[in-house]
């Protein structure tokens, strides 16, 4: 079932920017992120969808139930919403079980069915037996996990989540994001989640929405996200890529193909290159190569030579930062750790072939 459908939604801001032609659908049970640079439009789309800004047009419907059409605007209170904000809300005047009550009270839920209620949803996020505790005596963890639990105890449409496990520290958040996940897949909850953690995202969704000045530029699953990015900017945005121009090896317009069938470009530098994902790249061919899609090499080894821009740990082992020309790579190497300034090779094992003028 959908849980959830947007139809040419448009949100205009008095200053200019919005969200523009916005569609996207989620089924039941489904986790949905919403990933983008800062003012992208996420957290703009996040409170559209619980009804805090009204669009100027546009469709949206909720459990099948229309709640934005031309004629008709349901507010928030009615759209059978939960939501969990980054600073959790959590009132500190009311015990832990007065906070998670709450829904229900406002819906007119009284005595032991609301006892009832209140125990099973603090067992389901791990707070069994705190119910008369004060928020002041929880851990910032523990104040997230109830924020949850008065989140999903009126069995809600859809729960919303606005960075809501960002002001944790690691190793809580991370902690608490696979028990998110497990708690949402073990109830059916269909969750849209704003978050500016790409790793976040990858690890939570279903389906990820990258959006970009107001507009979803992609809207797959992880893997497509990475692995087959639609437009230059998400490479660059969810897999930190260069791009480079690059000219079509074959005299007739198409990639010349290679002794194993796969297509092959020219760098700038007269370099070939193999290996790619050809999307859409009839005019002003770019490759956009990622952290997946190099390794580090000697100079003179690679397709190009760069500079070592930065040089950070990784449990993989070194995230290399290395600029060429105007661009910047980011190569994850096991080898031995390069240092700022020196001059290194850089090889291309992949990427994704694209028009600069018609990127989609």
């Amino acid at each position: 079932m959908t849980a959830l459908e947007l139809n040419d939604i448009n949100v205009r801001y008095p200053g200019g920017g919005g969200l523009f032609d916005i569609s996207l659908t989620a089924q039941t049970g489904e986790f949905i992120c919403l990933v983008g640079p800062s003012g992208s439009g996420k957290t703009t789309l996040l409170r559209t969808i619980a009804g805090f800004l009204r669009p100027v047009s546009g469709g949206m419907r909720i459990n099948g139930a229309e709640v934005v059409s031309d004629s008709a605007f349901v507010g928030p209170e009615k759209r059978g919403l939960g939501m969990v904000f980054q600073d959790h809300a959590v009132w500190p005047h009311m015990s832990v079980g007065q906070n998670v009550a709450y829904p229900l009270r406002v819906s007119g839920l009284k005595g032991a069915e609301v006892r009832d209620r209140v125990a099973q949803t603090l067992t389901q996020v791990g707070l069994a037996g705190m119910a008369d505790r004060k928020p002041d005596s929880l851990s910032g963890g523990q104040r997230q996990r109830v924020a949850i639990a008065r989140a999903i105890i009126a069995k809600p449409n859809v729960v919303l989540f606005d960075e809501a496990l960002s002001s944790l520290d690691e190793p809580l958040r991370a902690d608490l994001r696979a028990q998110l996940k497990a708690l949402t897949e073990e109830l059916s909850l269909t969750a849209v989640y704003v978050t500016h953690d790409r790793s976040e995202a990858l690890a939570l969704a279903d389906r990820i929405a990258v959006l970009k000045s107001g507009r979803i530029i992609q809207y797959s699953d992880p893997q497509q996200v990475l692995n087959a990015p639609q437009d230059p900017f998400v490479a660059q945005f969810m897999s930190d890529a260069g791009l480079f121009p690059v000219t079509l090896a074959g005299g007739d317009g198409e990639s010349e193909r290679d002794g194993d069938g796969g297509g092959s470009v020219a760098l700038e530098n007269g370099s070939r290159v193999t290996g790619f994902t050809r999307m859409h790249a009839e005019v002003d061919p770019i490759l956009a190569v990622g952290d997946g899609d190099a390794r580090v090499c000697s100079s003179g080894e690679g397709h190009v030579d760069g500079t070592v821009e930065s040089v950070l740990f990784d449990r993989a082992g070194w995230l290399v930062q290395v600029s060429v020309g105007d661009q910047a790579l980011t190569v994850l190497t096991a080898g031995d750790r390069p240092r700022v300034g020196d001059t290194v090779g850089v090889r291309f094992t992949g990427g994704t072939l694209f028009s600069r003028e018609n990127p989609r």
